[in-house]
């Protein structure tokens, strides 16, 4: 073995020794998945169908809305709310002062526990009204009649773009929280149409008597 072929053998000892000598060894090809990993992997999971658990509603009426609340949690039921049952568009801020007139599903009835319950209520210092006041709406795009509705229900019926006016019907004083005051008389009155003209009212606080 002459000196090149000998120092060329050891040349490519070393190099085997790396990354090897041969084509088939200095560089590896990708192994391509078997089938069933390439499934195991874009096959989507199966989705969870399962029904929603049934369960009997309680009878909550007469309980204070806190308590009503977490009764319905206790018992499965996640999905609450609650309203106004005076038709006054009144926030339950503070659930302890409120109480439970009216349910929207009668005790007894088996519903799914993902079904939202909904809570006709009222202060706890007022009286139930024999039915929930439903709150006013525009129908026909004529003025509703809004007398002995709260200002907050008479300015919710109205689109949003409506200039309303209002005054103290008794005096002088500020309406500041609208919730707590009713109307006593409106313009435009009851069923005249509506095109976008400015409307006006004048209210009392709802302990007072319209003058």
């Amino acid at each position: 073995m002459n000196t090149r072929t000998l120092t060329a053998a050891l040349g490519c000892l070393a190099a085997a020794t790396l990354v090897g000598c041969s084509p088939a060894t200095t560089s590896q090809q990708p192994t391509a998945p078997t089938p069933s990993a390439t499934a195991a992997n874009t096959t989507p999971s199966a989705k969870d169908d399962k029904p929603a658990e049934r369960k009997a509603v309680a009878n909550f009426v007469g309980m204070g809305l806190q308590s009503a609340q977490d009764k319905a949690q206790a018992d499965g039921f996640y999905s609450l709310r609650s309203h106004d049952s005076a038709g006054r568009d009144r926030l339950q801020a503070f659930d302890r002062n409120w109480k439970v007139c009216s349910q929207n599903y009668a005790p007894g009835k088996t519903v799914p526990v993902d079904t939202e319950l909904d809570f006709g209520t009222v202060k706890l210092e007022e009286s139930c009204p024999s039915k929930d006041q439903k709150e006013p709406k525009v129908e026909g795009g004529k003025m509703p009649n809004l007398a002995g509705k709260s200002l907050k229900a008479a300015r919710g019926a109205l689109d949003s773009g409506t200039s309303i006016t209002v005054t103290d019907a008794a005096g002088d004083r500020m309406v500041l929280l609208e919730s707590n005051w009713q109307v006593c008389t409106q313009s435009p009155g009851p069923g005249v149409a509506l095109r976008g003209q400015p409307v006006k009212f004048t209210a009392v606080k709802f302990e007072e008597t319209c003058p």
